[in-house]
């Protein structure tokens, strides 16, 4: 009986354990077959590794100049793309070393470096080193999403053991050099090594690949350019590992480790002076072949960018803009910083500093941090450089209170400690100290450049504003301001081919018009002096208003602004007679394609940007053929020689022409480009003769600096809200706007004269430095004769003042003045 009841206490107790080890069971089943429905659930969904075979990785695309050079690059990945023969073997063993010594024995992933590095991680107590290979970095960049899963580790194995199935271990290391992230914005060896060295890949010296290869671990901490000690420390560790795999010997180690590292970055385009060109460029092949293509398709784009004249009109509006500035004065620091600020400003600014040295003739921000009144000289800090601002170097800012104190001083001309100011470099720092500053000041007015090819309509350099970073707006394409006297060259243009000549004499004297309302409109001269007779030369010559308007009364003003629509302007024009003072708003682009038509010979050409377009295989995508103006020899503009003598034999005319105006293009290839004549060859030379006349004794003097024959015209709207000037030499017509954004006067030294005519002439300097000079040839259908600039009639020899004057032949006078040639006046 009591053996019964113990079996029945024991019973329980078994069927209890049965069950627990029963459920177990069922449990661990479960979780065995949810773990394969997850694993086989996974490798449904994983990406193909087939598409890796043909790797495409998203590269840069390049942006060249006229002359085929590099001006700027669009990208979302910097990267250029290289075979791996072309990769140096010894660089591949360097990355393989560093990265995953067991590359070439393991098939996808290295379980002995799992453990080796789990191992680690214990004795460190923290995670100290990982354990992916090659194969599986590849797999992560490539196929998956950088998530910090342990579903995506599982994955990434995964594709890591079909990746070394489908692939040889060259396709993966082909993809793994060229895919990788190496710092300094650089995606890829190749780029790595022109970014760090100036080199191609190939060219590397093993000093160099060895430090290339420790970036993987760390790019920015081991970069060379910002921590050199450290990349040292990590070649080494690089070497050591090389030695240990026998890639290398001890004495080849030592001998790297011992060469001498010479940062040398490969000049990179300063998109500073061409961004505004380079965003017309971005947006016109955007629109046409989509974000996608563009950023990442390793597109070659060919543009009609000279550029050295895109960085001589980027350097000569900023030098322009910061000279009328400071005719306006100082306008004190931008802000105080107190004492404690100063080293987290500066370090802000840090990243934007070259490397090396400051570079001369930049301007950065820099902040006052010892005051010398008595020498009148202020230290400055800009990043972690120190330099200083001498009396001479801030003279222009005129007498300054210099205060020895923290914090913004009282007075309004006062500079103190902890001012943050603009500052220009005038002498480059040597080891970090020693610096010599120009004070300066950013402009608060804006200006606008466009260079063109008058016989092609290629736009040669084109810069929209003072500062692309800060404002994106192109002025030269966007910006519609009234030109001022910059549009008579149209009027008087218009009123050659209804008749009138350049000998054709108009009073200057006041003059009243009904306006319509209470007040009538009184047009006035801007010296308001009125000269009487003069002729249509002397009256673009001196920019004499009221003569421009009683020229447009005479031709009419339908005829003035059908005549600007032919010439390629498109906005709309005043149907009134301020429209001869140019009252209607255009753009600086509109105006000078306008002008282009005078110095082409009568044709007009289409602006355009982009030659060539080819994708990353060498494609042509599009192709676009510069229209082909007939060329033609023209005499020479001299005037003929007098008493009947011969002259020169240039000056002879031959029996050519160009063809008469139509309005049929001229067929020129591809994108719709063409050259259309538009106005007769000979219109044409008379305004550029007569705007000749206004560089060189009229209000565009400024342009004889040039040093060649220049046809122009200043142009200054009221209170000097607009500064222009536009002209041309054969080979390249350019236009400057000066103005600010919200309309008020430019103040003192603000005429188009003054403001926009030197920044013209410092552009045409640097950009015709190299061209023939050459003169403006007037056709065969013009004729020279001696007139009296008093009368517009035939002048004898001896005549005082008379000039020799250029006509379209017929329309040349035919009468002499009467009476006896006036003595000269005696001098007083």
């Amino acid at each position: 009986m009591e053996i019964y009841r113990a079996q029945q206490r024991r019973r329980p107790q078994r069927s209890g354990a049965k069950l627990f080890f029963t459920i177990l069971g069922a449990g661990a089943l479960l979780a065995l077959l949810g773990g394969l429905g997850y694993f086989f659930y996974l490798l449904g969904a994983l990406p193909k590794v087939d598409r890796l075979a043909d790797y495409r990785p998203p590269i840069l695309s390049q942006v060249f100049g006229e002359d085929g050079s590099l001006v700027g690059e669009f990208y979302l990945e910097r990267r250029t793309v290289v075979p791996v023969d072309k990769i140096p073997r010894r660089l591949i063993q360097a990355f393989v070393s560093a990265e995953d010594s067991n590359f070439y024995q393991h098939k996808g992933i290295d379980y002995l470096g799992i453990v080796r590095a789990a191992v680690k991680n214990v004795v460190s107590l923290r995670k100290k080193e990982g354990a992916s290979t090659i194969t599986q970095q590849v797999a992560k960049s490539m196929l998956l999403t950088p998530e910090k899963k342990f579903s995506r580790k599982i994955k990434e194995a995964i594709l890591a053991k079909r990746m070394e199935e489908r692939l040889t271990k060259d396709e993966i290391l082909y993809i793994y050099l060229n895919q990788i992230y190496l710092g300094a914005g650089a995606y890829g060896v190749q780029l790595a090594s022109e970014t760090y060295f100036g080199k191609e890949v190939d060219q590397l010296n093993l000093a160099e690949m060895a430090m290339m290869a420790g970036l993987p671990k760390a790019p920015n901490t081991y970069s060379p350019i910002k921590h050199l000690d450290k990349a040292k420390e990590r070649q080494g560790y690089v070497l050591e590992r090389m030695v240990k795999e026998g890639y290398i010997t001890q004495a080849e180690a030592d001998h790297a480790k011992a060469t001498p590292i010479e940062i040398r970055p490969l000049k990179k385009v300063n998109a500073d002076q061409s961004a505004y060109f380079l965003e017309q460029v971005r947006q016109q092949l955007e629109q046409k072949y989509g974000e996608e293509r563009l950023y990442k398709d390793g597109l070659k784009i060919y543009t009609t960018m000279n550029a050295e004249m895109q960085k001589g009109a980027y350097e000569s509006v900023v030098n322009g803009l910061k000279a009328l500035d400071k005719r306006q004065g100082f306008r004190g620091a931008a802000r105080y910083l107190a004492e404690s600020e100063v080293d987290a400003f500066c370090k802000k600014i840090e990243d934007g500093i070259d490397y090396l040295s400051l570079k001369q003739g930049s301007t950065y921000q820099g902040v006052v941090i010892a005051v010398d009144p008595a020498k009148r000289e202020l230290t400055v800090r800009v990043g972690d450089r120190i330099g200083s601002i001498t009396k001479k170097t801030m003279d222009w800012a005129g007498k300054l209170e210099l205060v020895n104190a923290w914090g913004k001083p009282e007075a309004k001309r006062a500079i103190g400690l902890g001012a943050v100011l603009e500052v220009q470099v005038k002498e480059p720092d040597v080891n970090r100290a020693g610096a010599l500053f120009n004070l300066d000041q950013v402009p608060e007015s804006q200006a606008a450049l466009i260079a063109l090819d008058p016989l092609t309509g290629a736009v040669r350099a084109m810069v929209g504003g003072y500062d692309f970073k800060k404002s994106q707006f192109n002025r030269a394409m966007q910006a519609k301001r009234n030109p001022g006297s910059a549009f008579k060259p149209i009027i008087y243009a218009a009123a050659l081919d209804k008749g009138l000549t350049p000998a054709t004499v108009i009073e200057d004297s006041q003059v009243e018009y009904d306006s319509g309302q209470e007040k009538a409109w009184k047009p006035k001269n801007y010296d308001n002096v009125y000269r009487g007779p003069v002729t249509m030369r002397e009256a673009l010559t001196e920019s004499i208003n009221v003569v421009s308007v009683k020229i447009l009364e005479q031709i009419g003003v339908q005829t003035a602004i059908e005549y600007a629509k032919k010439l390629g302007i498109t906005s709309p024009l005043a149907a009134n007679l301020t429209l001869a003072l140019g009252s209607s708003s255009l753009t600086p682009l509109e105006l000078t394609s306008a002008y282009a038509v005078f110095a082409s010979g009568g044709y007009r050409t289409t602006p355009y940007f982009v030659t060539k377009v080819l994708d990353r295989d060498g494609r042509v995508l599009e192709e676009v053929a510069p229209p082909r103006i007939p060329v033609f020899t023209r005499m020479s503009s001299a005037a003929p020689a007098a008493d009947g003598a011969e002259g020169d034999e240039s000056a002879k005319p031959i029996e050519l022409k160009l063809p008469a105006p139509a309005q049929e293009p001229v067929p020129v290839g591809a994108q719709g480009l063409s050259a259309v004549p538009v106005i007769s060859p000979e219109t044409s030379y008379l305004m550029t003769n007569l705007m000749e006349s206004v560089v060189t004794s009229g209000t565009g003097s400024r342009a004889r600096a040039v040093g060649r024959p220049v046809a122009g015209k200043t142009g200054t709207t009221n209170d000097m809200k607009d500064a222009w000037f536009v002209g041309y030499v054969p080979q390249l017509v350019a236009g400057v706007w000066v103005g600010y954004d919200q309309e008020r006067s430019l103040g003192a030294g603000g005429s188009g004269g003054q403001a926009a005519a030197p920044i013209w002439t410092e552009f045409m300097q640097r950009a015709l430095a190299g061209m023939p000079v050459k003169p403006f040839s007037a056709p065969q259908n013009v004729t020279f004769a001696l007139i009296d600039p008093r009368t517009g009639r035939l002048a004898k020899e001896g005549t005082p003042g008379a000039i020799q004057e250029c006509f379209i032949s017929g329309t040349e006078p035919t009468s002499y003045s009467e009476g006896p040639a006036p003595a000269p006046e005696a001098a007083p």
